[in-house]
């Protein structure tokens, strides 16, 4: 079973936490079924780019991202070539590390 190995955060996860996850499933889905509040203020539509993640290892493993995704992450806070939207990566065979940024864009919260 693939793990998910997710960098601390300071805010969202201090100590880092090595996660069990299902090939299928995003990143996205088991950090919230882990505790870890990665933000997603589109309810996981693809709409945003608040659950944008890093994939420092094990990123050639997923699925290419598609051209909405791709467009939404030109719009991500510290954009990387190894940038996606954690609702939309989905896990395959291999372990993943991750980061989350300490910062993300959300219109939706700034408008108010």
């Amino acid at each position: 079973m693939p793990k998910i190995i997710v960098l601390p955060n300071e805010e969202l996860c201090p100590d880092g936490a090595v996660l069990e996850a299902k090939e299928g499933e995003t990143v996205l889905d088991v950090a919230l079924a882990n505790g870890i509040a990665i933000e997603h203020a589109c309810e996981k539509s693809c709409a945003c780019t608040t659950c944008h993640v890093i994939v420092r290892e094990g990123f050639d493993s997923l699925e290419e991202s598609d051209e909405l995704e791709d467009d939404m992450l030109d719009k991500a806070w510290g954009l990387e070539p190894e940038s996606r939207l954690s609702c939309q990566a989905k896990v395959a065979d291999e372990d993943l590390v991750v980061e989350i940024p300490k910062y993300t864009v959300n219109h939706a919260a700034e408008e108010h």
